[in-house]
């Protein structure tokens, strides 16, 4: 796992940083800019990123569409209903935030890092996912479903209601989980590392999808 700055001196770009004022643009580019607090509304749709740091900012029903995140870095953030679909995400890292009924399909993030999140009601239907993270973080009702993922993982984290139907997978692995609740498993997790214990806990859903009855 790569090393996630914790502080925002920690940030190679730290003393680059300017602070914002006003409200968000679409199409706009922001460089080396930091959002420290405060709610954002309104759209912004295709705004690009680059080097930023979002602290205790609130995304609320932004519309963020097409939006690029470039080497960003998000610390107690809270986006409620955000708009993210069809964005894009590198590098970035996302530490103990809330994400909450967002739209973030057809989205593509590489090399994010989610430390100490709370996922719930996420829309990742269609997204591309290659070198992600998922650090201790509760993954409640969050659709994966036709999702491409790549070298993702989930060390500590708690699944709750997260569907993976029509997923395609390559080194995804599971075992680190608190907690696999995956109502639809037999769809979608080709491709996936399980370990034994997880096998047996999914097994009856196996089974089921298979027709197999079980009777001692």
């Amino acid at each position: 796992m790569p090393a996630v700055p914790e502080q925002l001196a920690d940030l190679p770009y730290a003393e680059l940083l300017s602070p914002h004022a006003g409200r968000l643009y679409g199409d706009e580019r922001y460089d080396t800019v930091h959002f420290d607090g405060g709610t954002y509304e309104g759209r912004a749709l295709g705004a690009g990123f680059l080097e930023c740091a979002f602290t205790g900012v609130e995304l609320d029903g932004t519309g963020l569409r097409t939006a690029r995140f470039n080497e960003v870095w998000l610390q107690g953030c809270r986006l409620v209903g955000a708009d993210l679909a069809e964005s894009e995400w590198q590098d970035a890292t996302l530490l103990g935030s809330v994400l909450a009924g967002i739209s973030w399909y057809g989205s593509a993030l590489r090399r994010v890092v989610l430390r100490g999140c709370k996922l719930e009601a996420v829309n990742l239907r269609g997204a591309v996912l290659r070198d992600v993270v998922f650090e201790d973080c509760l993954l409640r009702d969050v659709d994966l479903g036709e999702a491409k993922l790549t070298s993702v993982s989930v060390p500590g984290s708690t699944l709750d209601g997260v569907r993976f139907a029509g997923a395609r997978m390559e080194k995804v692995d599971l075992r680190g989980a608190a907690k696999l609740g995956l109502p639809d498993a037999h769809l979608g997790l080709s491709g996936a590392v399980l370990n034994t214990g997880q096998l047996f806990e999914l097994a009856p859903l196996f089974a089921q999808a298979l027709g197999i009855t079980v009777k001692d």
